[in-house]
């Protein structure tokens, strides 16, 4: 799963911005690649206002994703 940051954490609750940063998210627009587990899934939907979620379906898409 790529996960990006499309909102800011500027005026959010403290947790909201930790739940951020444990996805590897800091700035407006950054992007991580994280493994779709319950985990994962749990983080994203406590913040899901905040970022955008694109699937990541083959490898030849994962390369792209990080390039």
């Amino acid at each position: 799963m790529k996960v990006r940051l499309k909102k800011s954490l500027i005026g959010q609750n403290k947790n909201r911005i930790a739940t951020a940063n444990s996805l590897g998210l800091g700035k407006m627009n950054s992007s991580t690649i994280q493994p779709d587990n319950g985990s994962t899934r749990g983080k994203i939907r406590r913040i899901r206002d905040l970022v955008a979620v694109e699937e990541i379906a083959d490898e030849d898409d994962l390369s792209r994703a990080i390039n």
